[in-house]
């Protein structure tokens, strides 16, 4: 299991990662847009589906399970051990 946290910009006009980022509080982050908006979990479930298909994953493989209501959230993804490097990649691109 594997864990990365996400700050998410909804409504966007495509779905996209981008660069990661810092918060004043010294929080580590990937910012995602998608273009679904946040209402009935749509916005969650476009990023579990644009993480997955990034990491060439099914799409079951990740989950939101913090910040379900709000723009930051943190995700548990289920895949093999070397995942953490592109997790860290991910990370620093």
């Amino acid at each position: 299991m594997h864990r990365l946290t996400v700050r998410v910009q909804p409504n966007a006009s495509a779905d996209r990662i981008e660069s990661p980022e810092t918060d004043a509080a010294g929080r580590h982050y990937l910012k995602v847009r998608v273009r679904a908006v946040p209402e009935d979990g749509k916005a969650n479930a476009a990023v579990e589906k644009l993480i997955a298909k990034h990491l060439g994953l099914p799409k079951s493989a990740v989950r939101v399970v913090t910040g379900g209501k709000n723009r930051l959230k943190g995700l548990e993804i289920d895949g093999p051990p070397d995942l953490a490097d592109a997790l860290a990649g991910m990370m620093r691109e």
